[in-house]
């Protein structure tokens, strides 16, 4: 009998794990006050020192502010930006794309010439028409993302939700799903930084020329056909987290 996986991941990456994932889902809010060293070490029965070291990890991974006489606060609204894989993960647990506090405001949803590099991911020739919508993720302080996300021309008829402005309520992948019974099973990521464009300092509020991180993604279904493509931008001063396992080394 194969034995069961053990966790081994230190006690208190456990914890932050937990506390960190609440973060970015948005189940802990901007402003919102952290459970004290005290309460961290009764709930999850650790000692005060590895309590004290969960909180010091959030802190330096920039979620956090500890101010005195107010505890440890949640601070993201003006230095997060919940990536692709954030808001996917989102959807799938809660059936909600986007945090508290965060909302799009959608400027088109149209059919459109497919850039050569979308082309490509979508299996077409450059300049045939995909499905383009593109939106700005705000919070209450204005911009925090610009995206675009682009499909097969073909969905047009049977999910015509994706050529209008109004928002589909639990994302693309799930008015997909119900339409046509495609199911997004893996996505990737790329990124890299580069200057703002005329339309993207435009969208983010910023100045052109200022520095930008720029993604791509790819959601594909069982078979690894593509479902969607996307690109969104991000601007300076904002942090995109990601946390993964690594195996045992030789």
């Amino acid at each position: 009998m194969t034995p069961p996986d053990i966790d081994r991941t230190p006690p208190y990456m456990q914890v932050v794990k937990q506390l960190r994932q609440q973060i970015l889902d948005g189940d802990l809010k901007d402003g919102d006050k952290i459970p004290s060293v005290r309460e961290i070490s009764e709930r999850w029965g650790i000692s005060m020192a590895t309590g004290h070291k969960v909180l010091a990890t959030l802190r330096a991974d920039g979620l956090v502010e500890s101010i005195v006489g107010s505890g440890t606060i949640v601070r993201t609204k003006s230095n997060v930006h919940r990536s692709a894989r954030d808001r996917f993960t989102r959807m799938l647990a809660t059936g909600r794309i986007y945090a508290p506090g965060e909302y799009a405001v959608i400027s088109a949803a149209e059919l459109a010439p497919a850039p050569a590099h979308i082309a490509d991911t979508l299996g077409i020739d450059e300049g045939d028409m995909a499905i383009r919508r593109h939106r700005v993720t705000n919070n209450e302080d204005g911009p925090v993302s610009a995206s675009t996300s682009w499909f097969h021309a073909s969905l047009a008829e049977s999910v015509p939700a994706l050529l209008s402005t109004e928002r589909i309520p639990g994302g693309t992948p799930s008015a997909i799903k119900d339409a046509t019974g495609r199911v997004a099973r893996s996505a990737e990521d790329r990124m890299t930084v580069s200057t703002a464009s005329t339309e993207q300092a435009s969208d983010l509020g910023i100045q052109e020329g200022s520095p930008v991180l720029i993604g791509r993604n790819v959601l594909r279904d069982e078979a690894g056909e593509v479902i969607e493509a996307g690109e969104y931008v991000s601007g300076p001063d904002r942090w995109t987290l990601y946390q993964y396992e690594l195996g045992e080394s030789d």
